[in-house]
């Protein structure tokens, strides 16, 4: 098997938290801890928490229009050049498709390096929530041209490899994604925990996790939430873990409906356990995932997850079997789903048993061996040619 050398080129990582970067860095420490030569190059300019141990070489970098707090770094860059040439890359991973993966593809081809790429984010889908439908043909021509030249595309989803199929892409390849069980698990003490934070015993926490955006579609779990409780006794608790533009407006959102939300900001994963293990239910509205790795992590935390039937959540969500999915954008349907968990939890005990097995089952070992295999083919192939 021919030598791994793995240069990454992506426009998120740590210290940014977001499901994508989360995984970037969960790749490259297994790669290190198997003894793979790894470099990763990301934009600069993210924010760094005290004690923060820069693990990339970061690149001078402009704010993304559509993620103003993502940064993408610029194309072309004669100081990555330099560095990739002495890292002596055998094989090039591009994880997103503009600044930093565009300096990356332009190296690989410039170089000879066999280049691959991991599709993370649907952006075409993002387009209408911005008012740019218009540009989705154009965004599409683009991504086109930008993996032509990959000997292989993962995907994270069959949902997703099919429709990057039926756009005509070829050389897919699937990369799923697993859980950390010694952190998404079922123990701890739920009630401590609500009390700790000021929700009352015998109330009803839902929990939504994720960036508050409008692709996330966060406003139909807010008015799920407020036609839940107008049509039951619960007493409802609506807590909104993670950061994003449109914070301002759903907390203005919340107030006018009258819903008693707690904005917990961006929580480190440990602390997004604790909310999970004492939820109820996590309503995950967002009809935009190509993953939904909030989705797997509440479910190994025997959380029943409630998820717009959309995207590639039905690949995790089977409906009634292990969580309830809902027409996306339908907030009426998102309440009874609730209404249903909350009256009958018999059905919410034997939904959490059976996510927790589905969930437990994904392992990140086994995943990132399957990938790491794949990325040992394409080198013993491009060698051979």
């Amino acid at each position: 098997m021919s030598e791994i050398r793995l240069a990454l080129f992506t426009d998120t990582y740590a210290p940014e938290i977001n499901g994508v970067a989360k995984t970037l860095q969960r790749w490259i420490a297994y790669l290190e801890k198997r003894g793979v030569a790894c470099k990763v190059y990301a934009p600069a300019g993210p924010r760094r928490a005290a004690g923060y141990v820069e693990t990339a070489e970061r690149l001078a970098s402009l704010p993304f229009f559509l993620y103003p707090e993502c940064r993408l770094a610029t194309p072309v860059s004669a100081a990555a050049e330099r560095s990739l040439l002495a890292f002596k890359p055998t094989l090039v991973h591009v994880a997103t498709p503009f600044g930093t993966g565009l300096t990356g593809r332009r190296l690989a081809l410039k170089h000879g390096i066999p280049l691959v790429a991991s599709h993370h984010t649907h952006f075409a889908r993002y387009l209408p929530y911005y008012n740019l439908g218009w540009a989705g043909t154009l965004l599409r021509r683009y991504l086109h041209w930008f993996h032509r030249p990959c000997r292989r595309i993962f995907v994270p989803s069959p949902s997703v490899l099919e429709e990057c199929r039926r756009d005509g892409w070829l050389g897919l390849g699937l990369w799923s994604r697993g859980i950390d069980a010694a952190i998404f698990r079922r123990e701890g003490d739920g009630e401590a925990w609500l009390r700790e934070h000021g929700l009352p015993p015998g109330s009803f926490p839902v929990l939504h996790a994720g960036r508050l955006a409008p692709e996330k579609d966060v406003r139909t779990a807010l008015l799920a939430v407020r036609r839940f409780s107008e049509r039951t006794d619960a007493d409802v608790r609506l807590v909104l873990a993670g950061e994003g533009p449109q914070a301002a407006e759903l907390r203005q959102l919340a107030e006018r409906l009258g819903i008693a939300a707690l904005f917990v900001g961006a929580v480190p994963q440990a602390t997004l356990q604790r909310w999970m293990q004492a939820s109820r239910a996590l309503l995950f509205p967002s009809p935009t995932e190509t993953f939904g790795n909030v989705a797997l992590e509440a479910m190994a935390c025997g959380l029943p997850v409630i998820a717009a039937d959309a995207g590639a959540l039905p690949d995790l969500v089977q409906d009634g079997d292990t969580g309830l999915l809902c027409p996306p954008g339908d907030a009426d349907a998102f309440a009874s789903a609730l209404a249903r968990l909350h009256a009958d939890p018999a059905l919410r005990s034997a939904i959490s048993d059976r996510a927790h097995a589905f969930a437990a089952a994904q392992d990140w070992n086994a995943v990132f061996g399957r990938l790491l295999g794949q990325l040992a083919g394409i080198r013993d192939e491009a060698d051979a040619m």
